[in-house]
């Protein structure tokens, strides 16, 4: 059954044109009216989202103390977050077609807000990590369904700036997680970081019933695939939780994540194959058949790797060797934070003009020469010595973003953007993941491996070494200390001096890795069939 669509003079001229109000003719004049009111909406919703991620990690000793938990145990309030989170990102489209896109965001909002008060609120450890689950379950859909509701919101030529405003809570939000969490803990108490996302929850989900509508493309489901829920819990739970625990428990000499990994395999292959053989599937992997996205999505998994990893990895090097309190580290991260922004709001307003291979290119380039530079980092290093570094990282990652997305989804039907931008999120989310992962198994081995180089130049008979134990053992006796104490404080500090040194190498070798990493992504470009983000309609042409 065909539906027959009246020309705009038709219904101006109707007896229900006449009688509707001026501001509703200019809405529907005038399609794209909200356009920003729902980039704020959504893109708030999305920010608060990403916070979430890395804004507990500033209180956890405090929650330990609170809650009676050990280290081991607090974890599973992260963990359990993103676990919840990865498994729901996949699923948005079929959800948001299952509910209605509408009713979907809104009440995925409201059930982050509600979760968010009980985890200001839990009294237990378990209880808090209940919520958790519930509150990431809810932040799930903050993501690709925010990122697709901004691709339709803009007309095509203006695509790039819905994408900018996103790129920017995307890349931005989990930086300021931290800084925003330690202000808050010093400040007022851990509870305080949940319960700050209950207003301005509750404004992003007052802003998105009211302007953000149904798309008229949106294909509604029918039927509910259980056992493709099933597996893609089982496949992307798994891999999370093995990345999440791999270091503790020692990666494959442990049989518990050996389990993870086949578990998580085998659960992969059999939810790809039962999504490709049934008519509404939970994951439509048939749009990765897309010369534009299949490349795109695994630039996006390296892209993960390389932002989240260094995201992780500059603040264990803050507060470890420099002794940086979490205030401090986001202040030093600010200034890229910024850069990036800045740079995002050009590429929205001009990137579209430019082939976004070019862009991309420069964009990795940039990212590996901000690395090289931080490479160079010594234990004397101050905020000056990364301030240029950060500047050039935070302008390499705004390259990236909206050129990347945009051509990566160039020629995806409207219909099929929902799960296009879910796979793109997921496997960013899922890099993001791999590379913090990565970047901590890396650190402790690389310093471990530096060390041992270093202590073979340290020997008992050294003159050098017996010329520094000398003057530390000095120094100590100095302040009071007796002889055969000051001696052995001495060994004590020469260690720590050592293993400082060892840490730093180590952070440098990982500084490059995450540059070159991004730069060997490059060649994907090559599958592209255009740079361009050209629009397509919901009929695919």
């Amino acid at each position: 059954m065909s539906t027959s669509v009246a020309s705009p003079s038709a219904l101006a001229d109707s007896p229900s044109a006449r009688g509707t109000s001026g501001a509703a003719r200019a809405v529907a004049d005038d399609p794209y009216k909200n356009k920003y009111l729902i980039a704020i909406a959504v893109t708030l919703a999305a920010v608060l989202e990403l916070v979430d991620t890395s804004i507990v990690n500033v209180a956890i000793p405090h929650m330990m103390g609170t809650l009676g938990a050990t280290l081991d145990e607090i974890a599973w309030v992260s963990t359990s977050y993103i676990i919840a989170n990865v498994i729901v990102i996949p699923m948005s489209s079929w959800l948001s077609g299952f509910f209605g896109r509408q009713r979907y965001l809104t009440g995925s909002i409201f059930i982050f807000v509600i979760a968010s008060f009980f985890c200001g609120a839990a009294t237990s450890l378990w209880g808090l990590v209940f919520w958790r689950v519930l509150q990431g379950l809810g932040g799930g859909a903050l993501l690709s369904t925010a990122q697709t509701t901004l691709f339709e919101a803009f007309p095509p030529h203006e695509r790039g700036i819905g994408q900018a405003i996103f790129g920017v809570g995307v890349m931005v939000g989990p930086t300021i997680g931290p800084t925003l969490g330690g202000f808050i803990v010093d400040a007022y108490a851990w509870p305080w970081i949940f319960y700050i996302n209950v207003p301005l929850g509750l404004i992003a989900a007052l802003m998105v019933w009211t302007y953000v509508k149904d798309a008229a493309h949106q294909v509604r489901t029918r039927t509910i695939d259980g056992t493709g829920i099933l597996l893609l819990t089982l496949a992307v739970g798994s891999l999370q939780w093995m990345l999440e625990r791999g270091e503790r428990y020692d990666w494959f000499e442990s049989r518990f994540v050996l389990t993870l990994a086949i578990v998580s395999g085998v659960s992969a292959i059999l939810l790809v194959w039962r999504e490709l053989t049934i008519e509404e599937p939970v994951i439509d992997f048939r749009v990765l058949k897309s010369r534009q996205l299949a490349p795109g999505v695994v630039f996006a998994s390296f892209m993960g790797v390389a932002l989240f990893g260094s995201v992780f990895v500059l603040p264990v090097f803050l507060q470890s060797l420099h002794g940086y309190s979490a205030q401090q580290t986001g202040l030093v991260i600010l200034p890229g934070a910024i850069a990036s922004a800045f740079t995002m709001a050009i590429m929205g307003r001009f990137g579209g003009k430019i082939d976004a291979r070019i862009l991309v290119t420069i964009g990795a380039f940039l990212f590996l020469a901000s690395m090289t530079k931080m490479s160079q980092l010594t234990l004397d290093a101050g905020q000056d010595d990364m301030f240029w570094p950060l500047i050039l990282r935070g302008v390499g990652l705004g390259c990236l973003f909206v050129p990347l997305t945009g051509a990566s989804m160039a020629g995806i039907p409207m219909e099929r953007l929902g799960q296009a931008t879910g796979m793109f999120n997921l496997m960013r989310q899922l890099g993001g993941s791999l590379g913090i992962a990565i970047m901590a198994t890396m650190l402790s081995r690389l310093t471990k491996t530096e060390k041992a180089v270093l202590t073979e130049h340290v020997g008992a008979y050294d003159p050098a070494t017996l010329e520094r134990l000398n003057g530390l053992t000095h120094g100590l006796m100095g302040r009071g200390i007796d002889a055969a104490t000051a001696k052995q404080q001495a060994l004590m500090l020469l260690d720590g001096q050592i293993t400082a040194q060892a840490s730093v190498m180590a952070f440098s070798r990982i500084y490059l890795i995450s540059g070159l990493l991004l730069v060997s992504a490059l060649p994907l470009l090559l599958i592209w069939k255009t740079g361009r983000a050209v629009p397509v309609k919901a009929d695919g042409h």
